[in-house]
């Protein structure tokens, strides 16, 4: 819930100057306005090959009354590319559980958005030790019933909450860790090639200082950027930073 709209659309107009193509290279990028700006972000990048849009959060019903929501198709509308599920402050603020999590992702596969899906841990469950128990169950009931085929459209990003404005720091091997974890989850339930192919994202204050080393590790395939992402400087350097890992 940051900016307001003349400060999210030059924030935009920012960022479509600076990510080139040499910045870019192969990495993906997406970025998720808040709700309001959506659509004028999108009419914004119509022609920019480079940056994808993504909303911060749907509702599980396609329509109805539900007042304030927003329903995936909605967002579809809109052509949105995807679609944020169970961010760390949705399921701390607002209850939001892995089976309500299961109802959204499946909303934004019936309705052509990718499914970015947060998992992660508290401090209190990293200190405990049961910190992998935790991120599995999250991913075991967040995806059951899907199928590998559904996993191309899902992207799991790796949210250690511990790390997001504590004052904690994750090391890069504490972050590896957690995303080999998940990458061998993947292979059980899925097979290899899909652990491979998914796209596990690190979530944890993720900034220009420490992205090269983060993006240097093997299961680390990128980032969910937050409070960086609101300057376009700080921003392109950690794409830059993945596109030279």
């Amino acid at each position: 819930m940051n900016t307001t709209h003349a400060e999210a659309m030059e924030l935009v107009e920012a960022l479509k100057a600076s990510l080139t193509e040499d910045v870019v290279g192969e990495t993906g990028v997406i970025i998720a306005p808040p709700a309001l700006f959506l659509n004028d972000a999108v009419e914004s990048l119509v022609e920019n090959e480079f940056i994808a849009v993504a909303a911060q959060n749907c509702h599980q019903e396609e329509s109805g009354a539900f007042t304030g929501e927003i329903s995936a198709p909605m967002l579809a509308s809109l052509d949105l590319d995807a679609v944020i599920i169970g961010h760390s402050e949705r399921r701390q603020y607002f209850g939001e559980t892995n089976a309500d999590c299961k109802v959204k992702i499946a909303a934004a596969l019936n309705n052509e958005l990718a499914a970015i899906y947060c998992i992660g841990e508290t401090l209190e469950e990293r200190k405990s030790g049961q910190f992998m128990e935790v991120i599995l169950q999250q991913c075991a009931e967040g995806l059951e019933g899907f199928i590998a085929e559904d996993m191309d459209n899902i992207i799991l990003a790796y949210e250690p909450v511990w790390a997001i404005g504590t004052g904690e720091v994750a090391s890069p091997e504490q972050a590896q860790e957690v995303h080999a974890g998940i990458r061998a989850w993947l292979s059980e339930r899925f097979d290899n090639e899909t652990a491979e192919n998914v796209t596990v994202l690190y979530g944890g204050s993720c900034k220009p200082g420490n992205a090269a080393d983060l993006f240097a590790k093997e299961d680390i395939d990128g980032g969910l950027i937050g409070g960086a992402s609101l300057n376009a400087e700080d921003f392109t350097a950690i794409i830059q930073a993945r596109t030279n890992a």
